[in-house]
């Protein structure tokens, strides 16, 4: 999200560092001499007013909440727009002397010296956004929903009762009947609250079938994997948005979070947990498309093989690196059945195992 118009000579550097109510700025000239401090609503008038009409300049702010749109509106009056990545900012974050100054002034002066150390990010469009919203809001019905269910079979518990196992969505039908009777002023509006939610994200099942059948046909691609349902393969998309923004097929599971950390030292190369950069929804709906491969329902493939070969010798701690593993490996295999617009074949691999195999009849996962 940028435009080029600016050069080195006659650069001047914007800091803006995002607020609820006020941004931050912090103006260096082509010297890196500070010629403005001071602060401007967080409103698209109150930016208009200063940045719109302006020669060119190199803006640069941390992703956030409103670095969505604000980017697009300064995108939009010609300035070079520079998002940076909040993970990549622990000059700021580890900070002694921290403030909304101090913050705009090294978001400035970074941007000055080197975008590349801010791992520019570039938003979604408002499209997208919308549709990603609707999805995240069903996400968040479903968490409420589950703590819900949690109270209430807590406090079931909690006077020596027990409520049936059953899935979420048939929660207030099964075990509404159990619940004791001394319970019942308690949890009566709990219940009601769940049936309600449940019927909410119902209804948002239904708009995201359509969405995705209507605006993103290449979910259908993806929703060939067993245990990669609409809801996963629609994120998913969403998510990635370009299937060629990759250099390496690969690097998917590092977008996404799912490669482990490093800390290489010397003759040390410990093992440490994933990075969790990324989606965490995505992520999320990933591992648990993972445990339904390797679960006792998953049909054979070359990936649940391969997981359960790996899972063998770990013990619990080894299932759950699978797990991840898996998750890592299935990230890679959706978008490369997104690239190719291939019919997944469950197990090609074992099939073609021992013959000449080329890049034109090859899945690689």
């Amino acid at each position: 999200m940028s435009n080029a118009t600016t050069t080195w000579e006659t650069q001047v550097t914007v800091g803006l560092d995002l607020g609820d109510r006020y941004c931050q700025i912090c103006v260096l000239d082509e010297a890196g001499e500070v010629t403005e401090e001071g602060r401007v609503a967080t409103k698209p008038e109150a930016l208009h007013r200063r940045f719109s009409g302006t020669d060119p300049l190199r803006i640069v702010l941390e992703a956030g909440t409103h670095s969505p749109w604000v980017s697009r509106l300064l995108s939009a009056w010609g300035h070079e727009v520079i998002v940076a990545n909040p993970r990549k900012l622990r000059l700021i974050y580890q900070n002694d002397s921290k403030s909304d100054r101090v913050d705009a002034e090294y978001l400035a002066r970074v941007g000055r010296l080197d975008p590349a150390l801010l791992s520019p990010l570039t938003h979604r469009g408002p499209e997208t956004q919308a549709d990603l919203a609707l999805v995240r809001s069903r996400n968040v019905l479903v968490r409420a929903r589950t703590r819900l269910v949690s109270h209430a079979r807590g406090t079931t518990k909690s006077l020596g009762g027990r409520l049936p196992a059953c899935a979420s969505d048939a929660f207030v039908r099964k075990a509404g009947p159990c619940v004791p009777e001394e319970l019942t002023p308690a949890l009566a509006p709990v219940l009601a609250m769940i049936a309600n939610l449940s019927e909410e994200i119902r209804a948002l099942d239904e708009k995201i079938e359509e969405m995705a059948k209507e605006r993103y046909p290449e979910t259908a691609l993806l929703a060939q994997v067993p245990g990669v349902g609409t809801l996963t393969a629609t994120v998913y998309v969403l998510t990635v948005q370009d299937p060629e923004r990759f250099p390496r097929s690969r690097a998917v599971g590092s977008y996404l979070g799912l490669r482990p950390r490093q800390a290489d030292s010397g003759a040390l190369s410990p093992q440490l947990r994933i990075t969790k950069a990324g989606d965490e929804h995505l992520r999320w709906l990933l591992v648990g498309a993972a445990h339904y491969i390797l679960g006792p329902f998953g049909p054979d493939s070359d990936l649940r093989r391969w997981g359960l070969k790996l899972a063998e010798p770990g013990g619990k701690r080894g299932k759950k690196r699978a797990v991840v593993a898996v998750a890592r490996k299935l990230s890679v295999l959706l978008l490369r059945l997104w690239q190719t617009g291939e019919v997944y074949e469950p197990l090609r691999n074992a099939r073609l195992r021992g013959e000449v195999m080329t890049a034109a009849d090859t899945v690689h996962i």
